[in-house]
């Protein structure tokens, strides 16, 4: 399927400065009040155009956080489209921290650009997150990435992430602007994906080729992609949102996407014979709260997926508050409004201030076995199969990413799929060549066939190279499932997750067992690295963020609790019980 479409938007009305009350009417679907009285004068937009960037009011900006002064005292934007990174990365990093302006330059206001200085544990050095919509890539685009890296030697490394999406590390800022032009000769760009920007749009990583699909996300995701970055080329109209936003299109039954804690997902529905989608918004993670999407009680066809996602944007641009970080996700928006006040603003913001009810034809059907991806898979396309392949915690290596563009040309159509589990999937392989790729050596490290407890494995970067995370998590994730593994027999996937602070960028909520870094104390009352450990986490249609099972326990204690965990909740066979049965 492809889609060409038009998004025209008209600016929203600016209220007038009368005092007065509505009273909004709020579906049950929210933890909101059945009824909310909304102040007229709360429903002025926050935020102006001015010189073509949209800035705080002055009349708003009291009690706003560092960051909002941040972007008030300079236009992240400029460091891009005015070309400000030309010279900002002329400067050595003792001149950028002389100045209170460069130094939030290279800190803050790079994360438009997609580059986070590593500060606390790469000094100088940079991770560099791309956009990738629909976690669809190139064998050309790999390579490309590859040279970046590895050109940074131990420093250099790749991240597949938990948006479809490559990061890549070691990255200085003097090659900023050649690594800039680099990604758009191959098609790539790290544009509007750190800060308070739209995230890579996740969609169903095996759309186009998978024979139960409901629609291929594909069309859509690159729509959105280019909608909100201009065409790689900057669209301040999204660039200063109060927080993140995360959007999906779902493609297939089994919630890949994961759409309950995006803040707007696609849910493919018809209606009257038309193609389209019903609306979730407000789903997220933060350190101090977490909550599902709710419905919008909306309905677009296919060609209104770009102006709906234009208009909840500017809803939330213009209304979303600018104080307690923690508190400024878009849900917070949609529980002061309540979700009928929210979805009016949102209709005042499309472009015919029009926008249909839910559709009762859901698509998506609510008893579906998830399916797994590892391994080999015929296509709906005949004589075609695609191969699903496992990342150890997402880590990759110059050299591998290399061997992943070959084995992509010699063996598919030299395109590659990242998911949202960290892992690869090669499609597009002719049915003749799949027992040759399985013997290629590269699959000794990226099995096609992990055990079982490492297919659901998750970590974020963790301490290594973050400067948030409490704990390392990568080579622990590892190191503590290897070790699980040797005490006990599971029968089916566990879904692990590893996040290194209450961020929880590895998503450690929607996990079977979630484990968050903090600190805790050994025996001897010693700090020590430890976890807050999740239980009870489900995706899918009957999804459930989990509950904490247990809190502050030391890492070190973690293997014989984990293993006690397989047993009680997920049927787990100790080892040397099964032996015992076996003799």
């Amino acid at each position: 399927m492809s889609s060409s479409f038009s998004a025209p938007f008209l600016s929203p009305p600016v209220a007038s400065g009368r005092r007065a009350w509505r009273r909004v009417a709020v579906a049950p679907v929210t933890t909101a009040p059945a009824e909310v009285a909304v102040e007229e004068s709360r429903l002025e937009a926050r935020v102006e155009e001015r010189e073509g960037y949209w800035v705080v009011k002055e009349k708003f900006r009291e009690g706003i956080n560092p960051q909002e002064k941040v972007k008030i005292e300079k236009e992240p934007m400029k460091l891009f489209m005015e070309n400000g990174i030309e010279e900002l990365s002329k400067l050595s990093m003792e001149e950028i921290d002389a100045s209170k302006l460069t130094k939030d330059d290279v800190d803050v206001r790079l994360k438009w650009l997609g580059l986070f200085h590593r500060r606390k544990h790469q000094y100088g050095r940079f991770m560099m997150r791309l956009k990738l919509p629909n976690g669809v890539t190139t064998s050309e685009q790999t390579r490309y990435l590859a040279s970046v890296i590895r050109k940074y030697g131990k420093d250099g490394c790749a991240d597949v992430t938990t948006r479809q999406n490559w990061q890549i590390r070691g990255v200085v800022l003097a090659d900023v602007p050649e690594i800039l032009k680099g990604l758009a000769g191959v098609g790539l760009t790290s544009l509007q994906s750190g800060m308070d920007n739209v995230r890579n749009p996740v969609g169903n990583p095996l759309a186009g080729i998978d024979p139960e699909e409901i629609i291929d996300t594909r069309p859509y995701n690159n729509l959105l992609s280019q909608f909100i970055t201009g065409n790689s080329l900057g669209n301040p109209a999204f660039t200063n949102l109060p927080r993140k936003w995360n959007v999906c299109v779902i493609g297939s039954h089994d919630l890949y996407e994961h759409p309950h804690i995006n803040d707007l997902a696609y849910m493919p529905a018809t209606k009257n014979g038309r193609m389209g989608f019903n609306v979730l918004v407000g789903g997220f993670f933060s350190a101090k709260r977490c909550a599902e999407a709710v419905p919008l009680d909306a309905w677009v066809p296919e060609e209104d997926v770009a102006p709906l996602c234009g208009a909840v944007l500017e809803a939330y641009r213009d209304l979303g508050t600018r104080g307690n970080r923690q508190k400024c996700r878009m849900m917070w928006l949609i529980d002061e409004l309540g979700i009928e006040g929210f979805r009016a603003e949102v209709v005042k913001r499309m472009p015919r201030q029009e926008l249909e009810r839910a559709s009762s034809e859901d698509l998506v059907k609510k008893q579906w076995e998830r399916r797994d991806y590892f391994g080999v898979h015929p296509q709906k396309q005949e004589g075609l199969s695609f191969v699903g392949l496992h990342i150890p915690v997402g880590r990759v290596q110059a050299d591998e990413m290399d061997e992943l563009a070959r084995l992509a040309d010699e063996y598919g159509t030299g395109e590659l799929r990242l998911t949202v589990e960290q892992n690869i999937i090669i499609p597009n392989i002719q049915n003749a060549k799949v027992e040759a790729l399985l013997k290629e050596p590269l699959l000794d490290k990226f099995s096609p066939e992990p055990p079982i407890l490492m297919k659901g494995l998750v970590a974020c970067t963790g301490n290594q190279f973050c400067g948030q995370a409490i704990i390392e998590t990568k080579a622990r994730a590892l190191k503590v499932t290897e070790e699980v593994q040797r005490r006990v027999t599971v029968t089916r996937p566990v879904r692990m997750h590893w996040t290194g602070c209450p961020n929880t960028c590895g998503q450690v909520q929607v996990a079977d067992i979630g484990f968050m870094g903090c600190m805790a104390r050994d025996e001897n009352k010693k700090p020590v690295e430890g976890v807050d450990v999740f239980l009870g986490g489900r995706i899918g249609s009957d999804s459930h963020l989990g509950d904490v099972y247990k809190k502050a326990v030391p890492c070190k204690d973690l293997v014989p609790l984990v293993v006690d965990i397989l047993v009680q909740h997920f049927g787990a066979v100790p080892r040397e019980r099964e032996e015992e049965e076996e003799d």
